[in-house]
């Protein structure tokens, strides 16, 4: 099987450095725009692109994960083109996901202010670990202007009436202290897609696939083990 990985929000492929590392079918992939290329305007057009990157490359038996803008990606595919997946990993992600005003807001105001930017980058403490450092280097050069552009196409997105047709083996994580997408979120994906599982990562934000990744890896690999 080959994993599939899409990032979050205004993130390149490289986010996925420790599942990468940990996984040897897995491959993070970096939306066009991020920062190669020109971005999409909404989660369905990301979907057409990555069918078109996934024809391309030959792959098979695909299982899909997706973390936040990614999860969203990942449930949409799920929902067109079911018989191309073998199974679906949500992080940190939802059926809906509305984004607050302000933050939109205060995303428009860093766009060509690079100072603004960056102070933002640099708003969490410096990382000592060369992934975490790559991470947030792509980030910065991927920029706010992406970032407002994915922020856009998640608040857009909205697939509440929909989430119960995936049938495809599903596995949700999520951190107990995600304000962005809370643990209720994963609770409802649970709820309503058949047969999926949910692990709760004691300790972790929205960040949970980098903050805590032993963790995550172990139980995606033992979620993989039941397929």
């Amino acid at each position: 099987m080959k994993m599939l990985l899409i990032p979050g929000s205004g993130a390149g492929g490289n986010i996925w450095q420790y599942q990468t590392r940990f996984f040897p079918d897995a491959e993070g992939v970096s939306l066009p725009g991020h920062p190669d290329g020109t971005t999409k305007n909404s989660i369905p057009e990301y979907v057409a692109w990555l069918r078109g990157y996934i024809r391309e490359k030959g792959y098979k038996d695909i299982i899909l994960g997706g973390h936040s803008l990614g999860g969203g990606i990942a449930q949409l595919y799920a929902l067109t083109y079911p018989d191309e997946l073998k199974g679906l990993i949500l992080i940190g992600t939802g059926v809906r996901l509305r984004v607050r005003p302000d933050t939109l807001t205060m995303m428009r105001g860093m766009i060509g202010n690079d100072s603004n930017w960056r102070k933002y980058m640099e708003s969490t403490p410096q990382p000592d670990d060369p992934i975490l450092l790559s991470i947030r280097e792509m980030r910065h050069k991927i920029g706010p202007a992406v970032m407002l552009s994915d922020l856009l196409c998640c608040d857009r997105f909205d697939i509440m009436d929909r989430i119960q047709e995936i049938k495809i083996p599903t596995f949700i994580i999520v951190g107990t202290d995600d304000i962005m997408t809370p643990v209720k979120y994963a609770q409802y994906l649970q709820s309503k897609i058949s047969g999926s599982k949910l692990v709760v990562i004691e300790g972790a934000t929205h960040s949970v696939a980098t903050e805590k990744p032993d963790e995550v890896n172990r139980a995606i690999r033992e979620w993989r083990g039941t397929l």
